[in-house]
């Protein structure tokens, strides 16, 4: 597998990120090293390789979340323009323009 200069403008417009056209060819280069070499592990015969303990889908155990919360220096009114049912509310990004769906900006 490959990644084109194409694929990698769009991940870019998707991601939102300026890329200059003079890095695209270092990003597409490093891309497809990196698709290469996960390739080369695929490939790799671990069939007799014995698997990590401890190491799946149950992942580390947690200790439970206990103890008081720590209280802030200054009140949350001090440093934020809105809050609402303690959650603090921000101007939305020019960048993302008419994404909301109900026209509410």
């Amino acid at each position: 597998m490959a990644v084109s200069k194409d694929e990698v403008m769009h991940v870019a417009g998707l991601a939102r990120l300026g890329v200059e056209a003079e890095r695209v060819p270092q990003l597409v280069a490093e891309l497809n090293s990196i698709l290469a070499h996960m390739d080369v592990l695929q490939r790799v015969n671990v069939e007799r390789v014995q698997a990590a303990e401890g190491v799946g889908g149950l992942g580390m155990p947690l200790r439970p979340d206990e103890g008081p919360a720590v209280a802030l220096d200054r009140p949350l009114s001090s440093f934020a323009p809105e809050i609402r049912d303690g959650l603090l509310l921000v101007p939305r990004l020019d960048t993302h323009g008419d994404s909301d769906p109900e026209g509410e900006a």
